[in-house]
């Protein structure tokens, strides 16, 4: 073996057990009770091997607004947070990521500046269904839509009945599209306060459009994939899709499963997000769904701005989250009093997104794998200081907040990440 770690606690596929983690060019090659190598790392008694989350929702912003955020402090952050592999998402880039030309800009600006290993999505909009076949082929991992104003008009939305083609069109290559899923009929313009701001999306909007993403799963076959769901109310549909056997699934973020409306006031807007942040009461049900199996994973919906674009009201502030490299903390903080395990937050966070667009190799401690891997303190609290982290802007809501579970170091392929020299990789569909 080139590397062994040796831990008391390794969380596998099988759950979790005290072995020995042997590594070759980069990739798992056994796992044992003991091993030898050229050089044994063992951790310590209080700390947990986890193999890398993977985020396969995070915006990037990177080129054209690259100020909000960008490849180098993104996915500094995500290491930071023991991610070792993200998906960009095709919007609030220039261009936006509609065609293969945009994609290639795409790279470029990515070529050399990624600390962990990055995919890419391909975006839907309105009248380019003729660019998605050259977009799969090549190597996005799936699609993007919105079924109402994006926040940017770059990327404008699709109506169902465009979703529908896209659907069709998209089946027979068993492409993945991931649908950002309000009605924009059940939407009505905010106040500036954030009760106001919550009661303008309400929760009837996403049931809505998200029986409209279950009808395109079940009529023409077709992955779907409903994003950062917040609404108890929307699970009805999930639990219908999966009584009709149809090819729909859904994710969540750490921020839902943390926060609640009661808590944000007025002027708060580093809490914005669309969908918003609800009632603890739909907070809970959230959890339930994890445990259940009707949410599938979580994963960030990183979506920075710089600090000027969230001032200002409820109405006017930009919505996103700030949260990359707090996902596994704020996850974890809430897991534990739940009654779940950390085999639980690994299932959630690294299998389930990898499985979602097929990396194969990433997402567990199995042989084969990339030894993408991160060491974890459960037990070891912290406060977090926006300052400290590795986000190009520091706006978040967690500044302030006691979060337990800090990842101590991360490695991709078994290389240490430091954050001195970039050695992420690129990835393609079907790569890894």
């Amino acid at each position: 073996m080139d590397l062994v770690f040796r831990a008391r606690r390794v969380i596998t596929p099988d759950g979790e057990t005290a072995c020995d983690v042997g590594v070759r060019d980069g990739r798992i090659v056994a796992i044992e009770p003991r091993l030898d190598g050229a050089e044994v790392i063992e951790l310590g008694d209080d700390e947990v091997l986890l193999p890398g989350l993977v985020d396969t929702h995070v915006h990037v912003n990177d080129p054209g607004r690259s100020e909000w955020e960008g490849f180098d402090s993104a996915t500094r952050a995500a290491a930071a947070g023991g991610v070792t592999t993200i998906v960009d998402m095709p919007l609030n880039s220039l261009p936006p990521t509609v065609d293969v030309a945009a994609l290639e800009v795409k790279r470029k600006a990515a070529e050399g500046r990624a600390h962990v290993d990055v995919g890419f999505w391909g975006g839907i909009i309105p009248g380019n269904i003729a660019e998605l076949r050259p977009l799969h082929e090549a190597g996005v991992f799936g699609f993007k839509a919105f079924l109402l104003h994006s926040g940017v008009d770059e990327f404008p939305h699709v109506t169902e009945d465009e979703l529908m083609e896209v659907g069709k069109e998209l089946v027979g290559l068993g492409a993945l599209t991931i649908v950002h899923a309000e009605d924009e009929h059940s939407i009505s313009e905010p106040g500036p306060d954030y009760e106001s701001f919550l009661g303008s999306r309400p929760g009837i909007s996403e049931l809505t459009a998200a029986a409209g993403v279950l009808g395109v799963a079940y009529q023409t076959g077709a992955r779907m994939h409903v994003v950062h769901l917040s609404s108890q109310e929307a699970l009805s549909v999930i639990s219908a899709g999966e009584k009709l056997k149809a090819p729909l699934t859904a994710e969540t973020c750490p921020h839902y499963l943390t926060f609640t409306s009661e808590e944000i006031a007025d002027g708060a807007t580093q809490f914005k997000c669309c969908p918003p942040i609800r009632e603890a009461a739909n907070r809970e049900e959230l959890w339930r769904a994890l445990g259940d199996g009707r949410i599938r994973m979580v994963v960030s919906d990183h979506s920075p701005c710089t600090p000027e674009l969230k001032e200002g009201d409820f109405a006017t502030a930009w919505g996103g989250i700030a949260s990359l490299q707090l996902g596994l903390s704020a996850v974890w903080t809430g897991a534990r009093p739940r009654g779940y395990a950390l085999t639980d937050v690994v299932r959630w966070m690294a299998e389930r997104p990898a499985e979602l667009v097929g990396l194969e190799r990433k997402g567990r401690i199995a042989v084969g794998c990339d030894a993408d891997l991160a060491v974890f303190a459960p037990d070891e609290a912290f406060v977090v200081d926006r300052e400290k982290l590795h986000h190009r802007n520091p706006v978040t809501p967690y500044h302030g907040r006691p979060l337990a579970g800090v990842v101590r170091r991360t490695y991709l392929r078994g290389k240490e990440i430091t954050g001195s020299s970039p050695f992420g990789e690129l990835l393609r569909r079907g790569q890894a």
